[in-house]
Order: structure tokens, then sequence, then C-alpha cells
């Protein structure tokens, strides 16, 4: 990657700041260094010490095109054309402009926060004392430039006339580079005074000369650095900032579009158009959790599916299919307005898919991130998504990509290839790898514990989706009972129960030993036998046993099994039942016991187990999974 490593004198830099040739990229955040830190950095260059590389970006170039915005403190006349973006460096520049030659009060914070405005002074007489005590001889003082005391009550130090900050010995930094100002102030200072003529000769040597003489390193990247680079070179630098994400790089980048501006007389705004979209999407509970990168990838999976579609030269050259961080940054802002409106659209058709899944919550779907291939997939087929045999496909493909938790990890090649495949799977071609390869095993079941496991929270939907009934109400669990109800997964033999009866844990904490019931009836449940609590809910609820068992069922559950609270043969029976019911969401036979000699799901989250509590003294009932 080209560049330069030039030392620049900072006087040059800091008016070129003044002037806008040096700018920012519009994805840098705003500068937040607080008054303590800005006295200390003073210090550093007052005593011509090095304050760290600056890296800027030469302007100009094909491949990186961002939007410049001054640095804050910074007033041009009209619009100003950078030479140079600073990547590396804002906070820094900022506070030295701000304080050095603004001729302004310098927009800062206390340590806890608080906004302040502050004008720094050096005291000459301390300045010129141990060179380790300099931190201690430069000062913040209010917009005022008066020192309060008692609540402010009290006026301790007055700077606000030059004969006041002569008098005292103060010398404003804002004059540093200001030669007419500094010399104004000098003859002020000195008068007629040969003792304050020898001190200020010696602070112009000790301290200003380092002001005068001082040149920051640099790196500067030339205008042929390509955009991919750019932003990875700011990332690695930007260490002391928060961290920027791809929509970040790509709304500076869009900003920056001239051809839409041209077009339109405005800058085209990402962030705008994101907020635009999460009040669409925002009355869809389940998609709240949608982040702006999402977003991004599924509208970068169709924009690089489309090159690929129109390409007629030699297949072989033809561009790849891909959603990486490398792509979305390549992702032209007409390709973005071409397919932004129907990734929205199918967004808002993946909320009712999932609905018809029974996933109504955004903390209930197994995987937020096949959010993006699924919405691909609609935008690119329209309306033949919901043909019959094409939705029963597409529901095929979730299920497989939940149950075989395949979307785990680094998933953007995944997606690629899902976009593609089920594409063509719809129009008649052969069924995609993740149908193909997906595999469920009985021992998963054991393990599957808590949300974190995409199979737990798939199985759960599972149960509401082929007619399971809360057991009070005895209504079908839907969107509108789900909420009304509060609605969670809960234990059918209750915890306390298992405790006492010395059930492993392990299976105590299965999802074979749970199930999606209302609040009102877990807690009609609470810690009794299941031979105990289910005549109580016949009551409560006013149903024969026959009706109970009825709803029972529609939990995969045997009620013989559970009126005898025979643990053992509930959990046996439950077992087969729920592989059953993987079966018919993934479309294939689930791997039993004892077809394997092993579990047979290395998938990360097999292993996503939170802790045990401390067992008690009591001898457990042998696992069927030792």
């Amino acid at each position: 990657m080209p560049f330069e490593s030039p030392d620049w004198p900072l006087a040059d830099l800091l008016r070129d700041i003044r002037a806008g040739k040096v700018q920012l990229p519009d994805f840098q955040r705003d500068w937040k260094w607080d008054d303590p830190r800005i006295a200390s950095l003073l210090a550093t260059i007052t005593r011509g010490y090095p304050i760290g590389v600056v890296m800027t970006l030469e302007t100009g170039g094909d491949g990186a095109r961002f939007k410049p915005k001054p640095l804050a403190g910074v007033q041009t006349q009209g619009l100003v054309e950078p030479e140079q973006l600073l990547l590396d460096g804002q906070q820094r520049l900022t506070s030295l402009f701000q304080s050095l030659m603004s001729g302004k009060p310098v927009d800062t914070t206390d340590p806890r926060g608080k906004r302040l405005k502050r004008w720094y002074y050096i005291n000459i007489e301390q300045a010129l004392g141990d060179e380790g005590d300099r931190e201690d001889a430069i000062i913040g003082v209010p917009e005022d430039k008066q020192i309060r005391d008692d609540f402010g009550r009290k006026i301790v130090a007055d700077f606000s006339t030059m004969e006041q900050e002569c008098e005292a010995g103060m010398f404003p930094l804002r004059l540093a580079f200001d030669e007419h100002g500094k010399v104004d102030w000098l003859l002020q200072y000195i008068g007629t005074d040969p003792v304050r003529r020898a001190r200020w000769q010696q602070f112009q040597t000790v301290v200003l000369q380092n002001l005068s003489t001082y040149l920051v390193p640099m790196i500067k990247l030339t205008r042929s650095t390509p955009k991919e680079a750019v932003c990875t070179v700011f990332e690695k630098v930007n260490t002391g900032g928060v961290p920027l994400n791809v929509f970040e790089l790509l709304t500076a980048t869009y900003a920056g579009d001239q051809n839409y501006f041209a077009e339109h007389g405005a800058d085209f705004r990402l962030n705008d158009y994101w907020v635009e979209v999460q009040h669409r999407l925002s009355s869809y509970r389940v998609l709240r959790n949608l982040e702006n990168t999402d977003f991004l990838q599924a509208v970068t999976l169709l924009a690089t599916y489309e090159r690929k579609r129109i390409h007629t030269g030699d297949p072989r050259q033809a561009p790849g299919v891909s959603c990486k961080r490398r792509d979305i940054l390549r992702l032209r802002l007409s390709e973005f307005l071409a397919w932004a409106p129907r990734v929205t659209e199918a967004l808002e058709w993946a909320a009712a898919f999932l609905a018809q899944e029974h996933i109504f919550d955004a903390r209930d779907i197994p995987y937020r991130t096949q959010l993006v291939p699924l919405a691909a997939v609609r935008a690119a087929a329209g309306d033949d998504a919901s043909l019959l045999g094409n939705d029963a496909k597409l529901r095929q493909w979730f299920w497989c990509g939940v149950l075989g938790e395949l979307y785990g990890g680094t998933t953007e090649t995944r997606f690629a290839r899902d976009l593609e495949q089920v594409l063509a799977w719809l129009a008649g071609g052969k069924e995609p790898i993740t149908v193909a390869e997906a595999a469920f095993h009985e021992e998963r079941l054991y393990t599957l514990r808590t949300r974190n496991s995409a199979a737990y929270k798939g199985i759960y939907a599972l149960l509401m989706r082929q007619g399971g009934r809360d057991w009070m109400k005895s209504e079908a669990l839907n969107m509108a009972s789900f909420y009304n109800y509060k609605v969670d997964i809960h234990h059918i033999f209750p915890k306390a129960w298992c405790d006492r009866n010395r059930i492993d844990p392990v299976d105590r904490e299965s999802i074979v030993n749970k199930t999606a019931l209302s609040r009102q009836t877990n807690i009609r449940i609470g810690g009794q036998s299941p031979a105990t609590y289910l005549p109580k809910i016949e009551k409560a609820a006013q149903i024969t046993s026959a009706q109970l068992d009825a709803v029972l069922q529609s939990h995969a559950i045997d009620p013989k099994h559970l009126r005898a609270a025979d643990f053992e043969a509930f959990f046996d029976a439950r077992t087969e039942a729920l592989l059953e019911l993987v079966e018919g969401a993934m479309g294939k036979r689930a791997v039993r016991s004892d077809e394997t000699s092993g579990v047979g799901d290395e998938s990360p989250e097999a292993f996503d187990l939170e802790p045990e509590e401390p067992e008690d003294d009591l001898v457990l009932v042998e696992s069927r999974h030792a």
C-alpha cells in the first residue's frame, strides 16, 4: 500500500486545519477529550516531547471517496474541498487547534463528562522551573476567564483582561501562533521591567520555541489507496476511539457520492434511511434485534447475485456472490437504492414467515443471522417464494439450518451459498447443501438446556407450531396468547420435585423436560409432582381428565406417564416424540442413540451448557447419558 512519512510542522498543520485543507472523513465521531487530558497534551508539546504519529489520506483518488467535515471548532469560508483526510489523530489535533489557534474557548468536559468551555494558560514562572512540573504550570480556566471558589461566589483569579493576564504572568496559549497578538502581550507583560524581559527571553527559549519548531510525524496514505484498505487501516489505528462498523464507513462513502448530489441536490444519508427502515419494521417484535449490518449484508448479497446473473463473459470470470466486509464496502449507492426497498419488504414477509413458525419475539429467533439469507431469497424470488411447493422448501431449509445448528460462527460463506442454492432449488434444482448436510442426533436433546442454543429455541417454537395449547386456558399458543399469557419455557417435572427424587440434573434441565406454558399454569404447577398438580389444573380449569390429556398430547407428552409421575417412562416417550417433531420439520430422519457411537454434533453450540448448581450429597439416579 503506497504511503509517505514526512514530518509536519505543527504550526503549518494547524493552519491547514483552519483553512479546511485537512478535514475528517464523515465517519469520524466527535472528539471526546476532557480538560485534564488537554492540559497534559499541551504540557507534552511545550516540552518538545512526541505525541504520536498522525495518519492522513490524500483526497482525489478513485478508490476511497468519503464526505469530508471540518474538525470541531473550525469555521471555513464556504464549502472547502480538503487536500487530506485525517484518519488518526483527531482528538490530539482538535485539542491543539482549539486551544492554540481557534481564538475561542475549547469545548471539553470534566473527567465525569460535564460539558465545559476552557481557555488554557501557562504560568511563566512555573514553566521555567522543574520541567517535570510542566503539567502543573498549565491550567484551563472558565469561559469568562475567572476562577471562582465558594460555590462560585468568590473570584480567586481573574484573567479577563490582558493587563490582568500579564500581571499574573499567565501566558494565554491561544496566542502561541499569533505573532501580532503575542507581540502586544509581550509589550504589556515586560513594560520597563528588566527582570521580566529576561524571564520572557528564557520562556521564549524553553517553552515557545518548542511550539514553533515542533514537528508532527505523519503517515500519509496516497490517493491510490483502495477504500477497504483505508477502512482497515483506520480501524487498526483507531485504538483510542469507539470502534466503527461497516455501516458507518459506508455512510461516509455514500454521503460523498457526487452523482447522487448532482441529481438530488443533497447528500444521501444512509443513517437516515436506516432510521426509516427501523420505524417501518418497529411493529414486528421479532425483528427488534435486527442490526444495520444485517440489512447491508442482505442488500449486498442481492447486488452481487445480480452482478453474477447479468455477467455475459466467460463464466469462470463471473463475479462471486458474497456479503463479506469488503463486498459491503464496494456496494455502489445505485445498487443499494435498487435493492434496499425490496429487502425491507422481504423482512416484513420474514416476520410473517416466523410468526407462522410460532417465533414471535426477537429473543426466540434461533439465529438472527439467518434473517439475512431468508430475506435475500424472498427479495430475489418475489411472490414465487410463497407458492405452496416453494413455501414448503423454504421452511425445510429454515429448520435444517436451525436444528442442524449451521448458522453459528462465521456465516457469510453460507449466506452466499444458500442464496444461490435455495433459489436454484425453488426453480427445480437439487436441494441446497444446508438441507443435505443438516443432521440432528438424539443425544443433542439431552444437552439443549437454555436459549443459548438455536435448536433449543427451535424445538420450543415447533411445540407451539404443532398446536400446543395452554394447560389452563386450553387456547392455542398463537401470537396473541403468547404475549397475553406471558408464555415461556418451563419445566414439566418441576425442578424441586426432580431434586427431591434425585433426577439427574442433565435430564431435569433438558428440553425434553420443558415445554411452552403460560405464567399462570407454571405458578399452578409450582414444585409439585405431576400426579398432584394435574388434578388441581383440571379443577381450576374446569375440564375433564380426557380434555387435559388431549392438551398434554399437543405438547408431545404421554399423559399416562405424567399422571403416574414416572419420569423415566415420560422422558423416553417424549424423547421419541420430539425426535419425530424434529424429523417433520427437517424432512429427514434424526439419528438415534443406538445408531451412533458418539454425540455426532460437533457444533460449538452443543457445548454451551451453563454451570450446574452445586450438588448435595444425595446419590443421583444413574444418567442415561453416562
